[in-house]
């Protein structure tokens, strides 16, 4: 029996690291933690502060394997991640063990690599008390908040809701956000275009920027005509040319906020999603020939920085591929945040290996694995390029009192632009950068001809609602929670029913509202941004040695039970009341209010029980069709419809149901497919209606669920997944079978979403001549023509496929 057990988290990085350890060790997961506070009971001494943990439920068999494999072992290594929740996960394993008499060790590594394991087994530390201490205050304060406020929101709105002590600022946010944008009042504006032609092409368009040497403000009509006028009156003369060199410095290389708000506005990959895609490609996947690889270092980073090996790999492949002058003297260093340096010793996420290119592996990988981990390569190689330059030309031009301005911006040296395009654009509300604009050649007073104007008059817009990515970026820069929290929190407040997605942006409910206003007037310190952010700062100095974990508690309980005593007695109570309305009841015309039920939130009377009349809560598209003010009218028979809600979202019904079963959804209606008349169901000759459905809007067959038949918009049937005949290399189980997205044709296993290979290439049944894989993909191109090649990495077989294999695939 190997004489060195090494306890990771992840099943998964367990048998990454099996695949290079060796025969001396072991290696055992704790998958994920393996204690916590009791569920029925707060857990936590209200003086000591002192936490109770227990086992929790379905880890016995675990916690058992773990017991036992230590019963043998000499040397105990702790690999958890290298984060505080890691460091606590180590330390409550070596509490659910007997380590009497043997070596218990902490290893630390932030890439799954035989290089980085071996050398953290050979510089071995002890677990970080600081760091676990970090962790029990921050368990023990989230404890606190949520065990002793969410009673209160049962007595006082519904039972089943929760408070949490960052989860609730970031609903603060976004309802303040909500009440931002209803609070505010646009303000006219006008802005002037002027189309001009020089004596060089090409055309050109100049902008109103100063009036009389100040800034243009033109608020009305009759100032803005009178400006019209004068300018189509007037002459156009340059005044002024100014030219100068402008620098774009490439972005530092991911952390974990950036990576999820970049992920989310190129990919659409919500936070928790691109945390769950890391995960994997950080623990490693399979290569093939490399076996299980692990692709990228630690997900879960504050920190900027890069290895001095990584930089030597990254600056010889740059040199390598894109040549020396695109290759900085030196290596660029970026500035590690306040906030995050207490993870300075961590790298930033990159590439573990530049050998693995993302188009040599694609293959290997999903398609968002394939996404991300490209992004994640494509930003690191760039960070470590020299600036892109650009020659930027700024022209005044003159026409009486009124100065015009044209500028333009022309790439002089790609820089690292020549990899990663948008490196410095996180946020979906930043301004994106523009393509090559020139201006023609001009001097200074020339008089250039006017061939248009454009006098738009404009409105202020209120604040953007949050999407996740501007949401992540306002929680960082606010310093509330952490980035590897972010996905949690997002999801669990729209679990909660506090806020719902539209259009991808992020609207409070009226109980998200309503729950929020009752914590901010109750709690105004502890929902609150900077007190927050205070508490993650105390964390830190926790984690620095710089504060007892304690007396932090201590402090925070003080306040924290005043509050808590005055909201028993002074929150106001809606469960009962509910929320009053504008909106009148239709059947007896007293007022309607929000109410909320074990479903969500929804209308009624207010005379109940003697009116029982209930209406749904308008949301999203549906809320958008209603506000456009007129009644919705079944097309059908002419009655009105009415909001409903199934398990599928909201939709409009007819009110003479059952005679009349007509139903339109929100979403369509906001797409505005026209409704031509389709023939029956070729199956069973009913009428086929149109539906929306996760993929978009299709037509079904109004027999279903006995008849299933279903039809695209354009008239085509969906075609089943086709197969191909080829083992799943990855489960073994399943075939590789033909599917097609809306991006075109793919192969996957037919066990997905149990398994997600997927190849983008055709597989066949074919033995590979050269190192006898089990099957071959085909690709057709210009300069080889229809090709088969071997999908293993480490063999380099491709040849032209013969007629006969070209007759059966045809086939």
């Amino acid at each position: 029996m190997a004489k060195n057990l090494v306890i990771v988290e992840s099943p998964a990085k367990a048998k990454t690291i099996n695949k290079f350890i060796g025969k001396d060790y072991v290696v055992k997961a704790s998958v994920g933690h393996v204690r916590d506070l009791p569920k029925s009971e707060l857990g936590v001494d209200e003086v000591t502060f002192e936490p109770t943990y227990q086992v929790l439920e379905g880890k016995e068999k675990v916690v058992a394997e773990l017991r036992a494999a230590a019963k043998g072992a000499d040397t105990i290594y702790i690999a958890s991640d290298p984060d505080r929740e890691g460091e606590a996960i180590g330390w409550h394993v070596l509490n659910l063990l007997d380590t009497k008499g043997k070596k218990v060790r902490r290893i630390l590594f932030h890439e799954i690599t035989k290089n980085a394991v071996r050398k953290a087994i050979e510089n071995p530390t002890d677990i970080d008390m600081n760091k676990v201490n970090a962790q029990q205050a921050r368990r023990v304060l989230d404890r606190l908040v949520g065990y002793k406020i969410s009673p209160l929101l049962w007595d006082k709105v519904r039972r089943g809701l929760s408070a949490g002590r960052v989860q609730s600022v970031a609903m603060k946010m976004i309802v303040d956000r909500e009440n931002a944008i209803k609070a505010f009042k646009p303000e006219e504006y006008w802005t002037f275009a002027a189309k001009l032609a020089a004596n060089n092409p090409p055309p050109f368009v100049a902008k109103l920027s100063k009036v009389e040497g100040k800034k243009a403000d033109v608020d009305n009509e009759q100032q803005a005509r009178s400006i019209e006028s004068a300018l189509k009156s007037g002459q156009f003369v340059v005044q002024a040319i100014a030219r100068k060199e402008k620098k774009q410095s490439a972005a530092p290389p991911f952390i974990t906020s950036t990576l999820q708000r970049v992920a989310y506005n190129r990919f659409k990959y919500p936070v928790k999603r691109t945390m769950q895609i890391a995960q994997k490609l950080y623990e490693g996947k399979e290569l093939g020939s490399f076996g299980l690889v692990g692709l990228i270092t630690y997900m879960r980073t504050d920190s900027v920085r890069i290895s001095a090996e990584a930089l030597d790999e990254v600056r010889q492949y740059i040199s390598t591929k894109y040549g020396a002058d695109i290759l900085p003297e030196k290596p660029n260093y970026y500035r590690v945040k306040k906030a995050a340096q207490a993870q300075e010793a961590h790298e930033a996420i990159r590439p573990t290996s530049l050998d693995h290119e993302p188009d040599k592996i694609k293959d290997f990988l999903s398609r968002e694995e394939y996404n991300l981990y490209k992004m994640i390569w494509d930003r690191f190689v760039a960070c470590q390029m020299m600036p892109a330059l650009f020659d930027v030309t700024d022209v005044d031009i003159n026409n009486g009192p009124h100065t015009l301005r044209a500028s333009g911006e022309v790439l002089k040296f790609p820089g690292f632009l020549a990899v990663f395009q948008d490196s410095g654009v996180e946020d979906d509300d930043e301004e994106k950068p523009e393509n090559d604009k020139a201006l023609p050649a001009m001097s200074e007073g020339e008089v250039v001809k006017l061939l248009d104007l454009d006098t738009k008059q404009n409105f202020t817009q209120p604040p953007p609602r949050y999407t996740e990515a501007t949401l992540v970026k306002a929680l960082e820069d606010n310093g509330i929670g952490r980035p590897s929290t972010y996905g949690q929190i997002l999801t669990t407040i729209q679990a909660r029913d506090y806020t719902y997605k539209h259009d991808d942006k992020f609207h409070p409910t009226q109980l998200g509202m309503v729950v929020t206003n009752l914590l901010t007037t109750s709690f105004a310190d502890i929902i609150d941004e900077k007190y927050t952010a205070r508490l993650e700062e105390e964390l830190d100095e926790i984690e620095a040695g710089k504060v007892d974990w304690i007396d932090a508690m201590r402090e925070f309980n003080e306040k924290f039970v005043r509050d808590l005593e005055r909201a028993g007695k002074e929150m106001v109570e809606v469960k009962r009341t509910g929320v009053e309305t504008d909106e009148k009841c239709e059947n007896c015309g007293a007022p309607m209010a929000i109410k909320f039920g074990r479903f969500g939130e929804f209308l009624a009377c207010t005379n109940y029980p003697d009116c029982k009349t209930t209406k749904e809560v308008a949301k999203g598209d549906a809320a958008e069709a209603e506000a456009e003010g007129e009644q919705i009218i079944c097309d059908k028979c002419g009655k009105p419809m009415q909001l409903k809600r199934s398990r599928f979202g909201q939709f409009f019904a007819c009110t003479g149901y059952p005679d009349c079963k007509n139903t339109k959804d929100p979403r369509l209606m906001k797409a505005n497919i026209p409704t031509e008349p389709q023939p029956p169901c070729e199956n069973c000759g009913k009428e086929m209606v149109l539906k929306s459905g996760r993929y978009g809007p299709f037509y079904s067959c109004s027999g279903y669920p006995e008849c299933k038949t279903i039809r695209k918009l354009n008239g085509g049937k969906s075609t089943p997944p086709k197969p191909t005949g080829v083992k799943c290399p990855t489960c073994s189980e399943g075939e590789l079978v033909e599917r097609r997205s809306r991006r075109g044709v793919f192969y996957s296993c037919s066990r997905y979403p149990k398994c997600d290979f997927s190849l983008n290439n055709r597989p066949v049944a074919r033995q590979c001549p050269k190192c006898h894989a089990p099957y071959l993909l085909e690709k057709s191109t210009k300069k080889e023509g229809h090709i088969e090649y071997c999908n293993n990495p480490e063999c380099d077989y491709r040849g032209p496929v013969s007629d006969g294999h070209k007759d059966a695939a045809n086939a």
